[in-house]
């Protein structure tokens, strides 16, 4: 049986691509800039797709000691950071979900004004010179180790999880930690895996708080040495066209090459997580 022809599916499906082109676009032209020959990005005829097919800009950015040690750097913050931000952010949700916590009202309160409200820039850098975490790498995630929204929706999702569940486990003497460990946890894969992908990308994005707090070359994140990338003050053109094209050309496909390379593992590691995030969010954010 033949479907009928549809303009209003047509027009939407039409819509969505063009959407979807949209927001894939500049990628895609970051890309083909990236693996563009000298003379297609000269001329400037490279839009999605890469012209002159090579490698060199990936060869000469992965050839520099000083990108492997970003990446070092911005790996470290990321695991530890989601780490230390996913047990805090477990344990205070679960504690502040409990109806029969003393003072719940109150400690959320205190939490949720923190959202709305801070010290500003220079007395959070005082405190974090103060405590002797300046130039150092946990100053980029001891600081903001909880995130206030992502807080809330894990409180959220934990207080829709049967009560009986841990009244059961309770009568059967089971503590409040074995609870959490044996029971709640198991059922918030999606929740901890989404809020677990929030942390890891805030913290491989983290920029400002490494400009602020690190002064050490060797402690750079990756987005902090695409900064200086960006602006042209390290880049090494010592191995640029020998035909006399132009360091800005190398300067740009280089520039191109090292944000995919800053982007790419991101964009690895979300479908995995994909089809937890969907569901984590939805049960987090929209019942209760």
């Amino acid at each position: 049986m033949r479907k009928k022809f549809s303009l209003g599916l047509f027009i939407n499906g039409l819509l969505l691509a063009i959407l979807a082109f949209a927001c894939l676009y500049p990628f895609l032209n970051v890309l083909a800039y990236s693996v563009s020959g000298y003379n297609a990005v000269l001329s400037g005829r490279v839009t999605f797709y890469p012209i002159d097919f090579n490698l060199d800009a990936y060869k000469q950015i992965l050839g520099k000691t000083q990108i492997w040690m970003a990446m070092r750097s911005t790996v470290i913050v990321t695991l530890a950071g989601t780490a230390l931000s996913l047990l805090l952010t477990v344990l205070a949700a679960f504690a502040l979900s409990r109806r029969d916590l003393p003072g719940r009202s109150f400690f959320t309160a205190v939490i949720l004004f923190t959202m709305y409200f801070s010290g500003g820039m220079i007395p959070t850098f005082l405190v974090v010179k103060n405590v002797g975490l300046f130039d150092s790498l946990p100053a980029l995630f001891v600081p903001q180790a909880i995130n206030v929204f992502n807080f809330i929706v894990m409180r959220t999702f934990f207080k829709n999880i049967p009560e009986s569940l841990e009244e059961a486990a309770r009568i059967d003497g089971a503590s409040y930690l074995k609870v959490l460990m044996k029971m709640i946890l198991p059922l918030s894969v999606p929740i901890i895996a989404t809020i677990g992908l929030f942390y890891a990308v805030g913290y491989w994005n983290t920029y400002f708080d490494a400009l602020l707090y690190i002064q050490k070359p060797e402690l750079y994140t990756l987005q902090l040495r695409l900064r200086s990338l960006l602006f042209g003050e390290e880049l090494n053109n010592s191995n640029a066209n020998a035909e006399g094209i132009g360091t800005q050309v190398m300067t740009q496909s280089l520039k191109m090459a090292t944000v995919a390379i800053s982007t790419i593992p991101i964009l690895v590691i979300y479908p995995w997580l994909q089809k937890y995030f969907v569901k984590g969010v939805m049960i987090g954010s929209v019942k209760g």
